[in-house]
């Protein structure tokens, strides 16, 4: 898999996705943009892959968009602008709606627009010295495109405070706030980004993929009897997959599940 601005790499049931346009700290432009699409759609869509790594080059992880994209947007006609936002639009949500789990390795800063893809990530492990920020309100825009992921990440009241005020805030408040799952030192930032998509890459895939579209459609739904219905039905139909009846099984024989003997070899 070749692109222009990204590095992938597949190893172990594992494949890792590095922005790579360090000199502008990771800004996307409309290649990257059209690159990420085509990445995670194409990743998604792959049995030997069970896990998704979003990582970054160079000194920050991503610095939002590119200024002459930005320059050269500005001269845009309305339409013109929003076939390209909707481009934007549909990245973000390849990445929230890949059937692999995707973990965010944010080794440095996040503004703006990499905002976006950091919230749409299921799991976030960030350096303690990362910095994050929604700066739109600096440049006289708005984080509308990511909005959707933003919000679902920081909570509402925590955005009304970042939308507006743009300020840059620390890790330990971005793992406050829910957006960092973990927090931890530069020099333990592989070994837990690793532990986490070996423990990802050892459960039934079928289960994981499922268990990751349930948050997705559960989330913010009112506890009714529909829920109550489909959450129901969810459960009998996973319990009769090829999957389900191996797990049980290997349990109850006390065996490795076929899906683990495969991750392993």
């Amino acid at each position: 898999m070749q692109y222009e601005t990204l590095l992938v790499d597949i190893a172990g049931h594992v494949a890792t996705v590095t922005l790579n346009r360090p000199d502008v700290r990771n800004a996307f432009n409309e290649t990257m943009i059209a690159d990420v699409t085509a990445a995670f759609t194409a990743l998604g869509a792959r049995d030997d892959v069970r896990a998704i790594v979003l990582a970054g080059s160079g000194r920050a992880f991503c610095a939002g968009a590119d200024l002459n994209w930005m320059r050269k947007m500005a001269g845009y006609s309305d339409e013109e602008n929003r076939a390209d936002a909707m481009r934007l639009a549909q990245m973000l949500s390849a990445l929230y709606r890949c059937p692999k789990p995707v973990v965010a390795r944010v080794h440095g800063d996040v503004y703006a627009g990499g905002m976006g893809l950091v919230c749409a990530a299921d799991i976030v492990v960030a350096v303690e010295t990362a910095h994050f920020c929604l700066s739109e309100a600096r440049l006289g825009l708005m984080p509308a495109t990511i909005a959707p992921y933003v919000i679902r990440a920081l909570g509402e009241q925590a955005s009304r405070r970042y939308f507006v005020t743009a300020e840059a805030f620390d890790c330990a408040t971005a793992q406050r706030l829910g957006l960092v799952s973990e927090a931890v030192s530069v020099d333990t930032l592989d070994a837990t980004v690793q532990r986490i998509v070996e423990a990802l890459a050892a459960n039934s895939p079928n289960a994981v993929g499922e268990c990751k579209q349930l948050v997705q459609d559960v989330a913010g739904r009112p506890l009714d009897d529909a829920l109550i219905e489909d959450t129901a039905i969810r459960i009998a139909r996973i319990r009769a997959s090829d999957e389900g009846r191996e797990g049980v099984a290997s349990f109850l024989e006390k065996r490795t599940p076929r899906w683990r003997s495969q991750s392993n070899g």
